[in-house]
């Protein structure tokens, strides 16, 4: 089978920094499904890994999680699919990637595709759907109110993969008044489109326009990008006893000043759930085909923003340098051998 990896880390500028190679077809046992992939995202995990993670000797390593395809196979364990089905999902960190003709991954963290979508829009949603979710639902718990504080949720980076499906899952599945930070115009009528109540500049002191709205301080506070940068302003923003979650990798993090306020702190990271086979792993499954309903009845759209091209390494390797940018808006993906 055709598949993209590479075999040690280098700056995407590399002619050689993602490969073009050809591997046997993987076979599917236990839980797994043998899917058939026809389109796939990138996200800045993929620029992690490549960037950082080096693979055994004489080995290459696959990226890739964001997937939508066909099932061509099913283990003997699987209940959930059979062949045939069009699937939608996000992989697992510590399996072979989804840049690649067929892909096994475990049923318990995949979906149903959204019927009303072409694989290429699917393939947007997946990981930033579920880090979404478990954000809102598992970590910060969002429907259970913070007393006297405003029924409001900021979302830091506001346009990107991530925000772009926060601000959405929030106004279709919560009461809350959702603040969107984003810092170009382009960028700003975005998050307006995807539903944000109000719009901040991250360029600029956040507190200050957030007081200025004049709804109160927001109980939740979800940062995606540059934490570390924006700490100050969040611990200003935020109400007492709130709850704050946080995505990226900070070189450095400081959550004493959270005391005062009682503030909780939690990190998300999406692939704890099938890395660690918790006893709660299917909730994935279960929140891709709640995700799946929500397109179809039109409350929520994909944020694909851009079809890079056919899945190879001279295109992976256009989406990585976008990714590096820092200046994307929604999701990047590829389709098709």
């Amino acid at each position: 089978m055709r598949a993209v990896a590479y075999k040690i880390p280098q700056p995407i500028s590399a002619e050689t920094s993602l490969i073009d190679v050809d591997l046997p077809v993987p076979e599917a046992i236990g839980h797994d499904l043998l899917v058939e992939i026809k389109a796939v995202s990138v996200n800045p995990v993929d620029v992690k890994v490549r960037a950082h993670s080096a693979p055994p000797a004489d080995e290459v390593k696959i990226l890739g999680w964001d997937a939508a395809g066909i099932v061509k196979a099913v283990g003997p364990d699987v209940t959930l699919f059979r062949p045939g089905d069009e699937v939608y999902y996000a992989g697992a960190i510590n399996r072979p990637g989804t840049n690649a003709e067929f892909h096994l991954v475990d049923e318990r963290i995949v979906g149903r595709k959204p019927k009303s979508l072409g694989f290429a829009a699917a393939a947007a949603l997946p990981l930033t759907s579920i880090t979404a979710y478990e954000a809102l639902f598992d970590r910060l718990k969002v429907r259970d109110a913070v007393p006297g504080a405003a029924r409001a949720l900021l979302v830091i980076g506001g346009a990107g993969g991530v925000g772009s499906i926060a601000i959405q899952i929030a106004r279709a599945l919560t009461d809350l008044t959702v603040i969107a930070t984003a810092s170009r115009p382009e960028t700003q009528v975005w998050v307006k489109e995807l539903g944000a109540h109000h719009v901040v500049d991250h360029s600029k002191p956040i507190a200050p326009q957030v007081a200025a709205l004049g709804i109160g301080a927001p109980g939740f506070i979800f940062s995606t990008t540059n934490t570390d940068s924006h700490i100050a302003g969040i611990v200003e923003a935020i109400a007492p006893q709130g709850r704050f979650a946080l995505i990226d990798d900070p070189t450095f993090l400081d959550v004493v000043p959270f005391k005062r306020k009682a503030v909780s702190v939690h990190w998300e990271l999406m692939f704890t759930r099938a890395l660690f086979s918790t006893p709660d792993m299917i909730e994935q499954h279960n929140l891709l085909n709640k995700v799946a309903e929500l397109v179809d009845a039109g409350k929520i759209r994909t944020t694909l923003s851009q079809t890079v091209g056919a899945i190879n390494a001279a295109n992976l390797r256009k989406a990585h340098s976008m990714i590096e940018s820092g200046r994307m808006k929604g999701k990047a993906v590829l389709a098709g051998f």
